[in-house]
């Protein structure tokens, strides 16, 4: 900057110099913080007014088939639109390459997708902005954009003239020293809140033209199925009310909603309800679909299932010591209670067998569907249908089981093996067999191999030519474990 003549004000001016550099040589971490919470902040709001910008459009675009909407009216300021949106997107581009320019100069790196660059750098955001003209250059970029978008229609300038939010000073560059000896965090945060002010303007542009042709209409373009009860237990002669319907409800999307397999009316909300009687004891299962018609004509279909229990008041009563349903291959523990002694209940099943005495017995299962048991205490009998379900799918694991991982890691693997992830018991699966395919960096051609049980040993060879960007990819995964035999999903491990 230019300073004054007067010796007093020049020796303020130079004072001010001084202890801005002294400043600036002692960027604390908490100022550097500071900067990147509010660089965060502000991308986000950007984020935003992307959204908002993006839902003006579609209305706009809706319009097209509104009736009563005056056609040629509609193509004017949806045009003008467009010209704000075109004008922002170019002007934003080129900010985000300063924002990466300056990044660059500060010795970016991108490790797994995450930037690191010095962010205390004093230097950078001067050369720049400052050195190589990218200051002026800027500021020349925002003065153009404001004028060519107040420019676009003159009812545009006159309602934004003054108001604007890309403000400029025709008369000086205003821009370059605000980049002067700056941190380049500091620098990246500023140029964010230009890109801040210039969505702000294609807003409030997009906006205003919209605002020329009638309101925005919403356009529910996401549609999701929701399912309720009243209650997940209940008692013999106790009420159990199902509510279905879609959620973002439009008479558009004509619901069609069947409860316990058979239709139920949808009302004005778009809802559906059907009462009924709880009766038996047990876990009980409810199916419930919704149809709908989405916007672009197609139908589509959720389907649901509703549980609850029915308890035995003062009766018999069984309990799954770990889960609510029976597994195949697995041992299941229950507890049953009685209201007698054990020489007056009685205790039978059907679609599985039952081992123990007393209050604690065990469960086998070997067939998918439902089994029930029935508990007949001095002369009454309960029954207490369950779920017979197989054991899940165990997840296949290298390593530490991550989809990347480091080269040297991989290559030191001698064992593979598959896990049951969040599963109550403690059962175990072996691998059989895969087939195993090598391809990427240090493989001109895919290579195959094969394994069988657990051991690498088929492919030790193959796995040492891996290096970074190699990719193992294991398919065709057999295991055994409870219930027998299956194939399970494949997995593929990138090195780096």
């Amino acid at each position: 900057m230019a300073l004054p003549k007067e010796p007093r004000q020049k020796m303020i001016n130079i004072m001010y110099l001084v202890l801005t550099a002294l400043l600036a040589l002692n960027v604390s971490a908490e100022v550097i913080e500071a900067f990147r919470t509010v660089d965060k902040s502000l991308i986000k709001s950007n984020t935003n007014l992307e959204t908002s910008n993006e839902g003006l459009f579609k209305s706009l675009a809706a319009k097209v088939s509104e009736a009563g909407v005056d056609k040629v009216k509609l193509a004017k300021w949806t045009a003008h639109a467009g010209t704000a949106k075109k004008l922002s997107d170019d002007l934003n581009v080129y900010i985000e390459g300063l924002k990466k320019d300056l990044k660059t100069a500060s010795g970016l790196k991108i490790e797994n997708g995450v930037e690191d660059f010095k962010m205390d750098d004093l230097n950078a955001s001067s050369r720049l902005m400052d050195n190589e003209k990218k200051g002026k250059d800027l500021d020349d970029k925002l003065k153009a954009y404001r004028a060519a978008m107040l420019a676009i229609d003159p009812e545009l300038e006159a309602e934004f003239k003054n108001t604007f939010p890309v403000e400029v000073d025709n008369t000086k560059d205003a821009t370059t020293p605000s980049f002067r000896m700056m941190p380049t965090v500091a620098a990246v945060t500023l140029l964010s809140k230009f890109q801040n002010n210039v969505k702000n303007g294609e807003n409030q542009i997009v906006a205003a033209c919209h605002s020329k042709i009638g309101q925005v209409k919403f356009i529910y373009d996401k549609f999701a199925a929701v399912v309720g009860q009243s209650s997940n237990y209940v008692m013999p002669g106790d009420k159990v009310k199902i509510t279905a319907g879609v959620g973002a409800f439009s008479t558009q999307a004509q619901p069609q909603i069947t409860i316990g397999g058979s239709g139920a009316a949808v009302n004005a909300d778009g809802i559906a309800e059907r009462e009924f009687t709880a009766d038996g004891g047990g876990n009980k299962s409810v199916p419930v679909t919704v149809t709908y018609t989405k916007p672009d004509g197609t139908k589509e279909s959720k389907s649901y299932t509703i549980e609850y229990t029915v308890g035995t008041p003062g009766g018999a009563a069984v309990m799954l010591d770990k889960m609510n349903a029976f597994y195949i291959g697995l041992e299941n523990p229950i507890t049953i209670g009685s209201p007698t002694g054990w020489d007056k209940t009685n205790v039978s099943m059907s679609g599985g067998s039952l081992s123990g005495s007393g209050g604690k017995r065990t469960v086998s299962v070997t067939t998918p569907g439902k089994a029930s048991i029935t508990v007949t205490a001095d002369g009454k009998s309960s029954t207490f249908e369950y779920r017979v379900l197989r054991v899940p799918d165990p997840v296949f694991k290298i390593g530490d089981g991550k989809p990347r991982q480091p080269t040297v890691s991989l290559k030191n693997q001698q064992f593979v093996r598959a896990e049951l992830e969040n599963f109550v018991y403690d059962t175990k699966f072996s691998i059989t067999k895969a087939t195993v395919y090598f391809s990427g960096a240090g493989f001109p051609s895919t290579q195959i191999g094969s394994i069988n049980g657990n051991g690498l040993g088929g492919i030790s060879g193959l796995l040492q030519r891996c290096q970074p960007g190699s990719s193992i990819t294991f398919d065709a995964v057999t295991v055994t474990g409870p219930g027998g035999s299956r194939v399970i999903d494949g997995r593929t491990f990138t090195c780096y």
